[in-house]
């Protein structure tokens, strides 16, 4: 990390502000070719004229001088803070390479941070969720990982862990002397209470994930019972083709739309129904996918006919998600009530029309959304931090066997990798390859 790198940290674009991002041992001196009238105090700004390797000016701007320890990367960070634009941002970071910088790696801050043990990996993943935050919730959650509310449960597992492996050790060590009774106890109550506790936090991350990635949200319906409508209603514009042609949606349609404060990601789906061609049954198969992969499935059944085998298809559907968040519509509400409403009585439907008026749908959605979200158990907010705690599980739970047996080797030897994949979270033993490959999907700049 000798080299001082370099970058655009503010999305491309016209703005107001862009900011341009050093990081080295050479930064301020780098800088100093740039602003020579900067006084470069720590912690200050500067208004000072920007100029070229040319001497020519560039822009009158701030600048301001983080000294090494005290800085996000822990090394002397010199920041541009420029009028916003592609063609200023870019030639200040044309000069500052000139003068020996170099363009940064996607997520190479984050990563000079981890390094000189500025922030852990917790605290590295959570910024870089935080830019793409897709709620409210999502964003206060990832505030208590960077204020370092993850690293804090790690910590305490790992000494909970640490212990345990301490009392087996000195048994190990005096393997003539009869382990006591409430000891053994003690030890598999503790790590029982772990396990559990484990356990619960991937379930409940699991559930919640959508507060991170943006939740799914699948609308599925017979053929002609208004999910293109309903899709066209709620992202205010004609996105979905809508005709009285039985199969007009073959395949998925997936938009981005807000509810509330979230943002989620909703599914048009093609009507199921035995399909009549390979293409249609393509598209079917497509929709129960979507389905099984949806955090909230909208289920619309037509109001205004009787109930047929092709509703009763989707009431199938139903019961086999009952895992997931369901809400049942009777749609086109501005018509004449012919569905028999207590087929449906389990699910407590609610009538909408999705031409005209559909509002019931949008707050009872959001109110779902508003349940996945309220809990003040800890987020696991990535598959890699899900797949170490799972891990960590299981060996605890590998580990109970050998403990009542008293073989304390092999208990042991669990409880020790129970540590390693719990460490993973926060900073693991993996080569930096790996760290190059976690860091490599930040932004540039970041």
């Amino acid at each position: 990390m000798s080299d001082t790198i370099a970058a655009i940290a503010t999305a491309s674009g016209v703005s107001s502000i862009s900011i341009i991002r050093l990081s080295g041992s050479d930064a301020r001196v780098i800088a100093r070719h740039v602003a020579p009238k900067a006084t470069f105090r720590p912690r200050y700004s500067d208004l000072t004229s920007l100029y070229n390797r040319s001497d020519e000016m560039i822009d009158h701007a701030l600048v301001v001088y983080f000294q090494n320890p005290q800085s996000f990367t822990g090394e002397d960070i010199v920041e541009f803070q420029c009028h916003g634009g592609i063609v200023v941002a870019q030639e200040i970071l044309d000069t500052v390479m000139y003068y020996g910088a170099r363009l940064a790696e996607p997520g190479e801050f984050s990563k000079r941070a981890f390094l000189n043990g500025k922030i852990d990996l917790s605290e590295a993943e959570a910024i870089a969720k935080l830019i793409e935050a897709k709620s409210t919730d999502a964003a206060k959650i990832l505030a208590r990982q960077l204020k370092g509310e993850l690293g804090r449960f790690v910590e305490e597992g790992r000494e909970a862990l640490l212990k345990a492996l301490a009392y087996s050790e000195v048994m190990i060590d005096y393997a003539e002397e009869e382990m006591p009774e409430d000891i053994l106890t003690q030890l598999l109550a503790q790590l029982e209470a772990l396990s559990e506790t484990l356990t619960r936090i991937v379930e409940s991350s699991r559930r919640r994930r959508g507060l991170i990635e943006g939740f799914r949200v699948a609308i599925i319906g017979k053929p002609n019972v208004g999910k293109s409508s309903l899709l066209n209603a709620l992202l205010s514009y004609d996105r979905a083709i809508v005709s009285e042609i039985a199969g007009t949606t073959r395949d998925t349609i997936e938009e981005q739309v807000r509810i509330g404060t979230h943002v989620i990601r909703l599914i048009d789906t093609a009507g199921i129904r035995d399909a009549s061609d390979q293409i249609e049954r393509i598209g079917v198969a497509r929709s129960m996918s979507s389905v099984a992969e949806a955090d909230v499935v909208i289920a619309l059944f037509d109001g205004s006919s009787v109930y047929e085998d092709e509703d009763q298809k989707i009431i199938e559907i139903l019961q086999q998600n009952r895992d997931k968040e369901l809400i049942v519509t009777l749609n086109k509400s501005d018509l004449e009530l012919r569905f028999d409403r207590s087929i449906l009585e389990r699910y407590t439907p609610i009538e909408i029309s999705a031409k005209y008026q559909f509002e019931k749908l949008t707050k009872v959605l959001e109110s779902r959304l508003n349940c996945i979200g309220e809990s003040d158990d800890l987020m696991l907010i990535s598959a890699r931090q899900i797949e170490a705690v799972e891990q960590c599980a299981r060996e605890i739970d590998r580990a109970k066997t050998p403990l009542s047996q008293g073989e304390l080797e092999f208990f042991s030897y669990h409880l020790q990798e129970a540590v390693k994949y719990l460490s993973t979270i926060t900073r693991p033993y993996e080569s930096e390859e790996i760290l190059d490959k976690m860091f490599g999907e930040f932004c540039l700049g970041k």
